[in-house]
């Protein structure tokens, strides 16, 4: 599984009969790009939904089940649900657990990935070493040993390399599907999309047993196919991102950042946690790629509990309606040529979510949900291209190996999980008080979510800053220590971001914020492995004063959002002409 992090596309209120005939007498637009803009969205506009707080249900539907007021839902984004039995409702504790399953298999392998990259990468090199220096004798490169040889500048600028070349493909084939598996997952629910996009990191992860396995057969280089395979199915990306959209359905906007941080700690427990499970199964087998065996059966298994176990979030009403809309577009289209649709095709589309105009929108609203997404994306996108350089660079300083490794990334993460499962619920729960306390309506993020952002902005600054500066290992631990608290901004960010906006655009704006996280995976690993493959051996610590510098922006960007900012429903998205 390739690296990191968030939020997809979901339509949530009644339809309303008026606004449906509105929408429906509507004359066409004559924009280029808008239909397929709009499908890519999910083919759910404003004149189809009421707003977040509206009824789902009729009112003389309500007034047939009286029972229902005494339901004990205080979000009405369940309402469809309430006449099935408690297992077949949809609830955020149901993807919590495969969740976490899923993130220990990813924790188990970051690092013996990474060093089997490396050591593969070295192989190559001390092969194509021994051809043009036949007399000199090199060690043979131990899948499951110490590799002393391979820490040269050398190795390490082509791993570094390498590696860019891989998030490259991954995140540019990503920034491609992820919106269309997130238009897929509006119309045919979140659980088979979820399901879809585990398929690709299983095929990645054979093809690196392929490559350990056979390497006459399968050079490094197939490792690359794996990549774009998982670029392909969406990456992680696309699953963190329907897994927040899954949330979204069942969470109250006051509650969102808890039930993102419960995911974002799933993520990280399995991090801290798996990379100590990773080392007792490859010590009681002696090998290492019996992790990666028991991580394609651990993502087996999740495809088949999430597609067939979980309950969908999406009621068939909801999906039926999207799917009406995408077909009403599809006749509006016509029966244009292939040219003029790839002419009409824009990836960059979604992205007038985060410029809304016309009427109930605003200047500070713009600027707010720009900053909003800037910062997002700046976070997103230092903890993709930081990753790898952070345990390349480890190893290079400080001689870790897989066991220093793993135990960094457990110390660092089990840091993180605390302070969003334990420290951001109680620090949450102390303001707004109890849930049945707070109003469950969108009214921008207010001063404590900003408040939140900046701190956690902060310390990423503080705990980057301490690895520039680091020369010993546990001075390494330590600053990885303090970066870790800024673990709350993330889930923080989505969760102001869904409170701009009426519910039925939220799936809109993270689908705008997943593109955007697909598009960080390519630029930020560029610039960031170029960065260390460049100064590696000169001054090596480079990369991490850029990085250092990147969070720095963002911590001032935060200072210019503005709390209490919404738009209202109804509002025309597109950018007026």
């Amino acid at each position: 599984m390739n690296n990191d992090t968030d939020a997809v596309f979901i339509g949530e209120a009644e339809i309303n009969s008026k606004n449906l005939n509105i929408s429906r007498s509507r004359p066409g637009s004559t924009h280029s790009g808008e239909e397929n803009a709009t499908i890519a969205r999910g083919g759910v506009d404003a004149d189809m939904a009421t707003g977040e707080q509206d009824p789902l249900l009729p009112l003389e539907s309500r007034q047939r089940r009286p029972s229902d007021a005494g339901s004990g839902h205080e979000w009405v984004g369940v309402k469809d649900f309430d006449h099935l039995p408690w297992y077949r409702r949809p609830s955020i504790y149901w993807v919590l657990a495969p969740f976490f399953v899923m993130t220990l298999a990813f924790g188990a392998i970051i690092s013996p990935r990474i060093n089997l990259i490396l050591n593969l990468v070295c192989r190559e090199y001390m092969s194509e070493q021994q051809t043009k220096n036949p007399g000199h004798t090199f060690l043979p490169i131990l899948f499951d040993g110490e590799n002393p040889q391979c820490r040269s500048p050398e190795v390490q600028a082509r791993v570094a390399q390498f590696t860019l070349y891989g998030n490259l493909i991954a995140g540019l084939l990503s920034a491609i599907t992820s919106p269309k598996l997130g238009a897929l997952s509006d119309r045919f629910g979140r659980t088979k999309i979820l399901a879809l996009t585990s398929m690709g990191i299983i095929a990645g992860d054979a093809l690196i047993i392929m490559a350990a396995t056979k390497p006459e057969t399968f050079p490094v280089n197939w490792i690359l196919v794996g990549y774009a395979l998982d670029g392909l199915s969406g990456s992680f990306i696309a699953a963190m991102a329907i897994a927040n959209a899954y949330a979204t359905d069942c969470t109250p906007p006051a509650r969102r950042n808890i039930s993102f941080g419960y995911l974002h700690g799933c993520l990280f427990t399995g991090i801290a946690l798996g990379p100590i499970l990773g080392g007792l199964i490859v010590k009681a087998t002696g090998k290492i790629l019996s992790i990666f065996y028991a991580s394609l059966a651990v993502h087996a298994a999740f495809i088949l509990f999430i597609a067939f176990c979980v309950p969908e979030s999406l009621s068939k009403r909801r999906q039926e309606a999207a799917q009406d809309k995408h077909q009403e577009h599809k006749a509006q289209r016509g029966s244009s040529d292939w040219i003029d649709r790839v002419r009409a095709v824009n990836i960059l589309e979604p992205l007038k979510i985060l410029w809304p105009t016309g009427e109930g929108s605003s200047p500070a609203l713009r600027r707010n949900l720009v900053l909003l997404a800037a910062v997002d994306t700046i976070l997103f996108g230092v903890a993709m291209g930081s990753m790898t350089i952070i345990v390349i660079y480890a190893r290079y300083q400080f001689n870790w190996e897989s066991f220093e490794s793993s135990i960094f990334l457990s110390i660092v993460n089990t840091c993180r999980v605390l302070c969003l499962i334990v420290v951001l619920p109680l620090v949450t729960r102390y303001v707004r008080g109890k849930a049945s306390e707070t109003k469950q309506r969108s009214s921008g993020s207010d001063s404590f979510d900003l408040v939140v952002v900046r701190v956690a902005v902060f310390f990423d600054t503080l705990g980057y800053l301490g690895y520039t500066l680091a020369r010993t290992g546990p001075l390494m631990i330590l600053s990885g220590s303090i970066a870790s608290i800024g673990g709350i901004g993330s889930p923080t960010l989505q969760s102001a971001l869904t409170k701009h906006v009426p519910h039925e655009k939220t799936g809109q704006l993270l689908g705008a914020s997943g593109l955007l996280h697909a598009l960080a995976r390519v630029i930020a690993p560029t610039i960031f492995n170029a960065i260390y493959s460049v100064t590696v051996g000169k001054f090596t610590q480079t990369v991490f004063v850029c990085l250092t510098v990147t969070f720095g922006l963002a911590f001032v960007l935060s200072f210019f959002i503005r709390p209490h900012v919404y738009l209202e429903k109804n509002v025309h998205l597109d950018s007026e002409e």
